[in-house]
Protein backbone atom coordinates (compact mmCIF):
# COMPACT_ATOMS: atom_id res chain seq x y z
CA UNK A 1 0.00 0.00 0.00
CA UNK A 2 1.34 3.24 -0.92
CA UNK A 3 2.27 5.76 2.13
CA UNK A 4 0.59 9.40 1.46
CA UNK A 5 1.01 12.50 3.22
CA UNK A 6 -1.60 15.04 3.91
CA UNK A 7 -0.80 18.33 5.74
CA UNK A 8 -4.09 18.46 8.43
CA UNK A 9 -4.76 22.63 8.68
CA UNK A 10 -8.23 22.01 9.11
CA UNK A 11 -11.43 19.87 9.63
CA UNK A 12 -11.99 19.22 6.00
CA UNK A 13 -8.69 18.46 5.51
CA UNK A 14 -8.59 15.32 8.32
CA UNK A 15 -12.15 14.69 6.92
CA UNK A 16 -10.37 14.10 3.69
CA UNK A 17 -7.56 12.29 4.79
CA UNK A 18 -10.11 9.99 6.45
CA UNK A 19 -12.00 9.72 3.48
CA UNK A 20 -9.32 8.82 1.25
CA UNK A 21 -8.19 6.17 3.45
CA UNK A 22 -11.28 4.61 4.40
CA UNK A 23 -11.87 4.15 0.78
CA UNK A 24 -8.47 2.88 -0.28
CA UNK A 25 -9.08 0.47 2.65
CA UNK A 26 -12.55 -0.54 1.02
CA UNK A 27 -14.49 0.40 4.12
CA UNK A 28 -17.58 1.42 3.47
CA UNK A 29 -18.85 4.94 6.07
CA UNK A 30 -20.86 2.07 7.69
CA UNK A 31 -18.30 -0.10 8.22
CA UNK A 32 -16.16 2.31 9.87
CA UNK A 33 -19.05 4.15 11.94
CA UNK A 34 -19.74 0.71 13.24
CA UNK A 35 -16.21 0.06 14.56
CA UNK A 36 -15.71 3.41 16.19
CA UNK A 37 -19.63 2.93 17.95
CA UNK A 38 -20.86 6.14 15.98
CA UNK A 39 -23.31 6.80 13.60
CA UNK A 40 -22.85 6.83 9.45
CA UNK A 41 -24.14 10.38 9.32
CA UNK A 42 -21.15 10.82 11.57
CA UNK A 43 -18.44 9.74 9.78
CA UNK A 44 -20.34 11.53 6.52
CA UNK A 45 -20.22 14.75 8.56
CA UNK A 46 -16.65 13.95 9.91
CA UNK A 47 -14.97 13.42 6.07
CA UNK A 48 -17.44 16.86 5.14
CA UNK A 49 -15.38 18.73 7.63
CA UNK A 50 -18.80 19.36 8.73
CA UNK A 51 -18.20 18.59 12.58
CA UNK A 52 -15.81 18.74 15.36
CA UNK A 53 -14.78 15.71 17.04
CA UNK A 54 -13.46 14.34 20.13
CA UNK A 55 -10.46 13.39 20.36
CA UNK A 56 -10.70 9.55 21.03
CA UNK A 57 -12.62 9.44 18.15
CA UNK A 58 -10.04 11.36 16.25
CA UNK A 59 -7.51 8.05 17.05
CA UNK A 60 -9.46 5.66 16.91
CA UNK A 61 -9.91 7.03 13.57
CA UNK A 62 -6.71 7.03 12.44
CA UNK A 63 -5.61 3.99 13.86
CA UNK A 64 -8.96 2.32 11.89
CA UNK A 65 -8.03 3.88 8.38
CA UNK A 66 -4.42 4.06 8.69
CA UNK A 67 -3.76 7.57 8.60
CA UNK A 68 -0.84 8.63 10.97
CA UNK A 69 -1.52 11.41 13.40
CA UNK A 70 2.16 13.24 14.25
CA UNK A 71 2.58 16.83 15.96
CA UNK A 72 5.48 19.50 14.23
CA UNK A 73 7.08 22.49 15.83
CA UNK A 74 9.97 24.53 15.33
CA UNK A 75 12.58 24.03 18.55
CA UNK A 76 11.85 28.04 19.26
CA UNK A 77 7.77 26.58 19.53
CA UNK A 78 8.99 23.67 21.73
CA UNK A 79 7.94 23.51 25.41
CA UNK A 80 10.28 24.69 27.99
CA UNK A 81 10.61 22.16 30.59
Amino acid sequence: MAKRVARLRAPADFGLAIQQARMARGLSQTELAAEIHVSQSTISAIEAGQTTILLRRLVDLANLTGVELTATWEDDDAPRG
